[in-house]
């Protein structure tokens, strides 16, 4: 058995199939775990949905902003942006039981894998979130798309869009505290040790606006003791800390889809982190396969990364 971690998808099914045909994955044998953005800006979301919902509980995926977006354009709170490639899922006769099965994936998860105590979000994790807080704060975003009637749906999937509150306090409460817990979960990349977010900064780790600083590099983050791997931010490049694994390889601008196995045998790649990270000692292996060009929408080669 083996155990993946796989970062964004957005739709680019052709490269998500050449991944798996790499890695040799097997669902009755060995288990997925995609960190969010399933879909969207790619040329195939809709294949990429059927793939994973057929690989049944060998698929745990997280849910990212472009699949929260899904389900706000879906629901009729939130029109496609120019840039979307979410119609053939909108116009698809199984477009219910695509939004079923989004509703009931998480927001985040925590899993003991082989000897790795391992947090997976999309984006981040706020400074003074432990582990189990953040499962717990999920779990609220997940209660509500799972169970909230139509209407209260509808109004928490128009109400999460916005940069307000930029930080997080436990008294928040209705709306505005939901919008936070997605805006950290799916979002956030920077903010100053106090938790003050900036979503604004889509660039690399060197170019956090003054005061700011990746949110994986706060002073006494509660979360140093567990390794958290998320995806969401394709310029940072890969990251393969004691801490942290961020696996967003860019694969829909024509970058790469990274798997990355967790495993107890020693370290097989080569693949350095950028000279400023601290190499991780844990056994794990990255497989990665370049995205073709023709792959990506030629409308989208040029645009900026999102």
């Amino acid at each position: 058995m083996a155990h993946y971690l796989i970062g964004d998808i957005q739709g680019c099914n052709l490269a998500l199939g050449q991944l798996l045909e790499k890695i040799d994955f097997s669902p009755s044998r060995d288990t997925l775990y995609v960190l969010g953005d399933l879909v969207n800006r790619g040329p195939d979301s809709l294949a990429t949905l059927e793939r994973l919902m057929a690989f049944g509980n060998s698929a745990k995926c997280l849910l990212g902003n472009h699949d929260l977006n899904l389900l706000a354009i879906a629901c009729g709170v939130r029109k496609a942006h120019r840039k979307d490639t979410l119609n053939p899922i909108l116009e698809s006769p199984k477009l219910d039981a695509f939004i079923h099965w989004l509703k009931h994936q998480k927001l985040a998860m925590r899993q003991r894998i082989q000897n790795h105590d391992v947090l997976m979000v999309h984006a981040g994790v706020f400074p003074s979130w432990t582990a189990s807080k953040t499962i717990a704060l999920a779990n609220e975003i997940e209660l509500v798309l799972q169970h909230a009637s139509n209407n209260a749906l509808k109004t928490f999937l128009h109400d999460m869009y916005g940069d307000e509150p930029q930080q997080w306090r436990d008294d928040l409460q209705g709306n505005p505290r939901l919008r936070v817990i997605v805006n950290v979960l799916t979002r956030m990349r920077f903010c100053m040790p106090d938790g003050t977010m900036e979503f604004k900064t889509k660039d690399s780790a060197e170019a956090a606006p003054m005061g700011f600083m990746p949110w994986f590099d706060v002073p006494n983050r509660a979360t140093q003791k567990t390794i958290v791997a998320f995806g969401h931010w394709s310029t940072l490049g890969w990251l393969n800390r004691t801490d942290v694994y961020a696996l967003d390889g860019g694969c829909v601008w024509g970058g790469y889809l990274n798997a990355l196995k967790l495993s107890d045998q020693p370290d097989t790649t080569n693949n350095k982190s950028p000279k400023d990270n601290v190499r991780n000692t844990t056994p794990i292996e990255r497989i990665r396969v370049k995205c073709l060009a023709e792959q990506v929408p030629q409308a989208f080669q040029s645009l900026r990364r999102t």
